[in-house]
């Protein structure tokens, strides 16, 4: 029996309407080119919400408040050598405009209609998105 490894991470949902705030990926080793949502790994000794919080700033230049994130899903994630748990958040307002704030990382930030999403899309993203965030729910993705 493996020692289990875990990773956690944190994605971010923005809506507007029935859009959804997408960025695409760029060297970052991987799914370079694919379409993910505001997202990274949580750092050591850090919290969910503020690990949410952080990444807001750093790739997308904005400003969130505790109060306005909602963890609306957790994914149980397998990918070829590794374990994540990813917590998704629905951000429900923010302060300051967004913008790619990590050019070296994001190709490009770009809303979407929800039923008109790039073919080029991360598989367990499209997943989240399409869930119904009025519930908590959780998922199993690559097992």
């Amino acid at each position: 029996m493996g020692e289990p490894l875990f990773y956690g991470s944190v994605h971010l949902l923005f809506y507007r309407q029935e859009e959804v705030l997408l960025l695409k990926r760029k060297n970052t080793g991987f799914m370079d080119g694919w379409w993910s949502v505001v997202a990274g790994r949580i750092d050591g000794n850090e919290e969910v919400v503020s690990a949410a919080i952080r990444e807001a700033r750093e790739e997308a230049g904005i400003t969130i408040e505790p109060s306005q994130l909602r963890v609306v899903g957790v994914m149980h994630r397998k990918n070829t050598s590794s374990e994540w748990v990813d917590f998704y958040l629905l951000v429900d307002s923010w302060s300051g405009t967004i913008t790619n704030a990590e050019p070296h990382k994001c190709e490009e930030l770009r809303w979407f209609h929800i039923k008109e999403l790039p073919d080029n899309i991360i598989p367990y993203i499209k997943k989240a998105i399409e869930r119904n965030h009025e519930h908590m729910w959780f998922e199993s993705h690559g097992w």
